[in-house]
């Protein structure tokens, strides 16, 4: 019986690049036996190569079953690559169009949030070029401080600042819209920060939800940031140290978000957990990383399972669809 040829993407023309060489080398490096791997590198300018030669996508494609969709952010995530591919008709790991485009914006997703009955942080958006240090002065007298900035397009804390100054505030808009043409201002919740995988048709369940993991920041990182995730300036706790109360909200809030955006396969959700005012979704990741520093796997071996079976799990079921 010959082997289900599978196409891994990863790299791309994002600020995630790098993270994305790394999910896709883990995934090449773990995929099930039954599974024929090939590396399909797509460069900063968006070209895909496979072997060292440029193709088209189309003539790379057409030699493969399915695509294991490696990439992260822009491109990868966003929508634009499942368009392309769905018009390949190949099946392919993760999110569709649609679900990709509400989840990889931070203000569409908190829109579709809000109107399931989600919580998440009070936030205003500003767009470059359509503001002025008026407009900051007035932003920062009547929005909540501290407020975390980002871009409203981006994954891995890329271009993420928490402001408490007017200054601090003008720096972080600054640095938030070098990412994006929009950048989210967003209400600063103190508390732990949380984060909960979710996977399709897994151990018997429409969405098993894995173990919340806890991230505690070093105490030189303001939050979960860029550095933390893949400097190692971070510890994970799984299964976090929240009660069994907290740890059932989580689980249940992260399936909630993955059915209100419509997603596909596996997510992962961010939230902040208050003393007081509860479970806060900040983000959802429609394709979470599977890096040896990423949360996404630790979860896995938390409850017992490992990176080859969700792999050939997660490739089992793109293809039946």
């Amino acid at each position: 019986m010959s082997k289900i040829r599978v196409g891994v993407l990863r790299g791309g023309p994002s600020s995630e690049y790098d993270v994305s060489l790394k999910t896709g080398a883990a995934v090449l490096k773990h995929l099930p036996d039954i599974y024929h791997a090939q590396d399909i590198f797509v460069s900063k300018d968006g070209l895909w190569h496979k072997g060292g030669i440029v193709y088209t996508p189309g003539e790379i494609i057409k030699h493969l079953d399915v695509i294991f969709n490696a990439l992260h952010g822009e491109y990868g995530e966003d929508g634009k690559v499942q368009h392309l591919l769905d018009t390949f008709n190949i099946p392919y790991t993760g999110s569709g169009y649609l679900a990709s485009v509400l989840g990889m914006n931070k203000v569409l997703a908190k829109k579709v949030f809000t109107e399931h009955g989600i919580k998440t942080p009070h936030h205003k958006t500003v767009r470059k070029g359509e503001y002025a240090h008026a407009d900051v002065l007035h932003l920062f007298k009547t929005f909540p401080m501290p407020a975390v900035v980002k871009p409203v397009r981006a994954g891995s804390s890329v271009g993420v600042s928490i402001a408490r100054t007017l200054h601090e505030l003008e720096e972080a808009l600054k640095k938030a819209l070098t990412h994006d043409t929009e950048a989210l201002i967003e209400e600063y919740i103190p508390g732990r920060e949380a984060t909960c995988g979710v996977i399709e048709g897994f151990r018997g369940e429409a969405l098993y939800s894995l173990l919340p993991v806890e991230i505690v920041p070093d105490k030189e990182c303001q939050f979960f940031d860029y550095e933390a995730k893949y400097a190692g300036k971070s510890k994970e706790i799984c299964p976090g140290n929240f009660t069994k109360e907290e740890i059932k909200k989580i689980q249940n809030a992260s399936v909630a978000v993955h059915k209100a955006l419509g997603l596909r396969h596996y997510s992962r959700s961010d939230f902040i957990v208050h003393p007081k005012r509860g479970i806060y979704i900040l983000e959802v990741n429609t394709l979470p990383g599977l890096t040896p520093e990423s949360l996404f796997p630790l979860s896995l071996e938390a409850v017992g399972s490992s990176l080859p079976e969700f792999l050939g799990h997660v490739l089992g079921i793109a293809m039946k669809k």
